[in-house]
């Protein structure tokens, strides 16, 4: 009898169990909810979100949500694979591209057209400059700004206080490729644009100023300003069929560069200009010049010195290759910049001398038809 009851009993709990399981694992209950945002890293799943910068990965943890197939944060659509939904899970990346209409919630729309809503922030960047095509450009010209978060209606402030708009036609925003939205910025540089400093854009999401400066005029130890140098019947001051003046006289060299020939755009020792700061923590600075090319930069070469006597004499010096990558700015002025401690490293390291040797000398493999403008020659604090 015993037995008996034993068996009654272990059947009972069976079923129990079997009836907890079923109730535990299938819910009949298939509506999609969302628990919380957390990031996708496993290890980090203590995180949670409320809010999360454009372009961040993000895990969306509840129930039912296998059916999701558009993912929308305020009124852009997120970029959705299969892959990357589950039951329980959703993993998405926040658009990039600012919202129109904020609603400050994330949006599931699933296979039969219902939506399920649950508040989420996404945290708007501030504009981001990176860096100008030429930091010299002249009033009435278009200067060209890199960087990210580039969001209609925009207002450009140049040092002294002259503002372009957006909302005057003088900011475009160049949204021709559809990966990368909002990172490139034209801005005629209005009447009054003259004094050197950094420039700041203003959108409605904040206000961020540039690391670079416009007109830059920091350390300049070459402008080919002085008409009396050695070279100055190849400093021009700009005539008809000139590339236009930026900043004073500059440098030209129109003739054809036989290969290793040597051509000397300046070789001299400078005394004044350079902080020994430069010298002393060169990965703090950037080499930075103006160049045009008439003709494309396509062969040959350029070797580039900052040295004291010793390395001067050994042959060390930094290498700018015209076939690669070359340049060609199609008879416009361009910001050429440099890692100041890529030339020291190439040139060997030196402590802060009285003076030092400047080097800018044509000398590579091919021949160069060569018309290429020069000026400005600096080196200025990084960003």
């Amino acid at each position: 009898m015993k037995t008996i009851y034993k068996s009654i009993l272990f059947v009972a709990i069976i079923g129990i169990a079997a009836m907890l399981n079923y109730s535990c694992s299938d819910n009949s209950d298939d509506t999609p909810y969302i628990s919380y945002v957390r990031v996708p890293n496993p290890d980090s799943k203590d995180s949670l979100l409320v809010a999360a910068p454009q372009g961040q990965w993000i895990a969306i943890i509840g129930g039912n949500l296998q059916n999701t197939r558009e993912v929308w944060f305020n009124d852009q659509q997120a970029q959705m694979s299969p892959g990357y939904i589950t039951n329980h899970s959703i993993v998405a990346q926040v658009p990039s591209k600012a919202p129109t209409v904020v609603t400050n919630q994330v949006k599931l729309v699933f296979s039969n057209g219902s939506t399920l809503l649950y508040d989420f922030s996404v945290t708007i960047n501030k504009p981001q400059l990176d860096n100008m095509y030429s930091e010299y450009v002249l009033p009435g010209d278009v200067a060209t700004i890199n960087g990210n978060y580039f969001y209609l209606p925009i207002t450009v402030k140049f040092p002294g206080g002259a503002t372009a708009s957006s909302e005057n036609g003088e900011v475009t925003v160049n949204d021709a490729d559809p990966n990368n939205p909002n990172t490139i910025l034209t801005v005629v540089v209005p009447q009054g644009a003259t004094e050197p400093g950094p420039i700041s854009i203003t959108t409605n999401f904040g206000t961020t100023s540039s690391g670079f400066w416009f007109l830059d005029n920091r350390n300049i130890f070459q402008s080919f300003d002085d008409a009396g140098w050695w070279a100055g019947a190849q400093i021009t001051s700009a005539g008809p069929g000139d590339p236009p003046i930026i900043n004073g006289p500059y440098y030209r060299v129109t003739k054809s560069i036989a290969g290793w020939a040597w051509t000397e755009v300046f070789s001299w020792w400078v005394n004044h200009n350079i902080p020994d700061d430069a010298i002393l923590r060169p990965d703090m600075y950037n080499y930075k010049f103006e160049v045009n090319t008439v003709k494309p930069f396509n062969s040959n070469g350029i070797r580039i010195w900052v040295a004291d006597q010793a390395t001067n004499t050994n042959g060390n010096f930094f290498a700018w290759n015209g076939a690669s990558p070359g340049l060609d700015t199609k008879g416009e002025w361009c910001t050429v910049v440099f890692p100041f401690e890529d030339v020291m490293k190439a040139n060997n390291p030196i402590g802060a001398l009285p003076e030092y040797f400047f080097g800018f000398v044509f000398c590579g493999d091919g021949t160069l038809d060569c018309d290429m403008c020069f000026d400005n020659f600096r080196i200025v604090p990084k960003q």
